[in-house]
């Protein structure tokens, strides 16, 4: 059918509302918006879906994502894992509970039972749930840090990662074998309460999700001797986060925590943001006001659903907050963890620190120095997930930390996923450990650089949004994969990776290896020095992002180095 076709089925077929049909009507006379609406069908990736709220079938809305959970749930029952059931949560977004209840009771229909979560929860709670109730599957309902209009539908598996290969295809390949709306089984709420197949969770969870995470705590008594000289500023930005947060530090002690009121409550709106992302310096501008105010020694904020954490901490010498990139924070956590299992002997054998291609290379000396094995993955946590359920099943090594650049990571194996709760209470830890010896995280961190290296990483983003946008996307990754540049300015291109064709090309002798990698659509240059480029399509924004680091002598030198390197991209772009 074409785009037209499809919106004159949208209007008058029964099976949608009048709600829908009414929203089709008002751009009824915008051929373009209704091209834009449907086009294609809205994609089911490797992840799963995600994107702007409305009618149509390039759109979030009740039928796509019901479309979705029947796709899943006709794997799960050729899995023959349908017994077990799938657990599903959702965060503070428009049409996030509506969305979550259509996926329970389209799972219902199928005779799969829905674990629903009774209000918001962070992502990571999902996957220690699913993993807790011993379901086959899990669904988180959220579009993460994408502006208000936007919503998604994550899909996990039993392990608690997102469903990786080959998996991912199969269930993409089920999703996309359903051609007709009126295959996709639904049933009433109460019938399938009274048929056991829709159950409420809540409490249990959360309570057992507290308890894991007390596990990780390396020092408690420095805790509790430094719990009141702390002062903490946290921003949930209107999503998940405010409840597990405010939760596990006050009963792990800390007694000076400031919520901003502001952002506190759950609104999908996201009034006094411009775009809720910790990684954006303006989300922090409320907690940054409050935080003077108060004096405090750390801001911290979680997007909204609390799987990525931002963070700001105090330098002492010119009393100003300096913000932290997703890699600081991540080393300042690895670190510790390392430095203080090492000392306390609570190493275990054979430890890994896993990490993705993209993130800061100080994951290499810092490894290097407590004897720890280091292992990179594609980028998406859902690798390093994937790699604890490979240690689990093999016994070749022992998680001890996991991150990404994208201010994600995960200190225990309760989750499979990046959780910004549990980062949350460790950065706390590790402050007040810095705290007990006059030292601020700021101070920290110059220590690790002078340690380790001045390690400095920066990306450069190209929004190409519509049709048009993601065929100039596919363009420039053609263009840099068959002719590859010789050099990023001064900086000569040593090594390019090309994972989507499995080869690593020495660029002086021309021999070619393999990535040892899944395939992906990923370019990666090395460069001298310590420096590196990666070039990388978003898997859930239409977007092309540009990856960089570099390694200076100093702070300066190594903003200087990568300011350069980001313009020699663009010259080559």
């Amino acid at each position: 059918m074409s785009f037209m076709d499809e919106f004159n089925f949208w209007l008058e077929d029964d099976y949608f509302d009048q709600d829908t049909k009414n929203e089709l009507l008002s751009i009824r006379n915008e051929e373009g918006e209704i091209e834009e609406r449907f086009y294609k069908e809205l994609e089911f990736g490797t992840g799963g879906l995600r994107g702007i709220i409305g009618a149509g079938t390039n759109r979030m809305n009740i039928y796509t994502v019901r479309k979705a959970t029947q796709g899943l749930a006709n794997f799960i029952l050729k899995q023959g894992t349908q017994d077990k059931g799938v657990a599903i949560a959702f965060d503070s977004r428009n049409m996030s509970p509506e969305f979550s209840n259509e996926a329970a009771l389209c799972l219902a229909a199928n005779g799969i039972k829905a674990y629903i979560f009774e209000s918001l929860r962070p992502t990571p709670e999902l996957s220690f749930a699913l993993r807790k109730l011993g379901c086959t599957a899990g669904i988180v309902v959220t579009a993460s840090h994408n502006p208000p209009e936007y919503n998604g539908y994550k899909v996990y598996w039993e392990d608690g990662a997102q469903v990786t290969a080959p998996k991912d295809k199969q269930i993409i390949e089920e999703v996309q074998a359903i051609k007709d709306y009126h295959t996709v089984k639904t049933m009433d709420k109460e019938a399938a309460v009274a048929a056991g197949l829709y159950q409420v969770i809540g409490s249990d969870i959360d309570d057992a999700y507290m308890a894991e995470l007390k596990k990780q705590i390396i020092h408690p008594e420095v805790i509790k001797e430094m719990a009141d000289d702390i002062k903490i500023v946290y921003t949930p930005l209107c999503g998940t986060g405010n409840k597990p947060v405010r939760r596990i530090l006050s009963e792990l002690g800390f007694k000076h925590v400031y919520v901003v009121p502001e952002q506190e409550n759950p609104d999908p709106k996201f009034t006094t943001l411009d775009y809720p992302n910790p990684e954006d310096p303006k989300a922090f501008t409320y907690a940054l006001r409050l935080a003077k105010e108060k004096d405090a020694d750390i801001v911290l904020a979680t997007d909204p659903d609390a799987d990525r954490l931002g963070v700001y901490a105090k330098d002492q010498k010119t009393g100003e907050y300096v913000a932290f990139t997703g890699n600081m924070s991540g080393m300042l956590i690895a670190e510790y963890i390392l430095r203080e299992k090492a000392a306390t002997g609570t190493m275990p054998e054979n430890p890994a620190l896993v990490t993705t291609i993209v993130t800061t290379n100080m994951t290499v000396p810092i490894t290097q120095a407590y004897g720890v094995k280091l292992i990179e993955v594609l980028t998406g946590f859902k690798f390093i997930g994937e790699q604890i359920k490979l240690f689990e099943q093999t016994g070749s090594n022992h998680y001890v930390f996991g991150l990404e650049e994208s201010y994600g990571c995960l200190v225990g194996t309760h989750a499979r996923d990046k959780d910004a709760v549990v980062a949350v209470m460790s950065l706390c830890e590790v402050a007040a450990f810095c705290k007990k010896q006059g030292k601020t995280l700021w101070d920290m961190m110059i220590d690790l650089y002078e340690k380790y290296g001045y390690f400095k990483e920066t990306q450069y983003t190209i929004t190409l949004k519509g049709i048009d946008g993601s065929k100039q996307i596919a363009e420039i990754m053609e263009k840099l994969r068959n002719n590859p540049p010789k050099a990023f300015g001064d900086l000569k291109v040593l090594k390019f990776r090309d994972y989507q064709n499995d080869v690593v090309i020495d660029m002086e002798t021309g021999e070619k290896t393999t990535t040892g990698l899944p395939k992906s659509n990923v370019l990666y240059f090395e460069l001298p020095d310590n420096a590196w480029c990666c070039a990388r399509p978003s898997g859930t924004e239409p977007k092309i992002k540009f990856y960089m680091g570099v390694k200076g002598s100093s702070l300066e030198d190594a903003q200087a180095k990568v300011a350069q390197l980001t313009e020699d991209v663009k010259a080559v772009l």
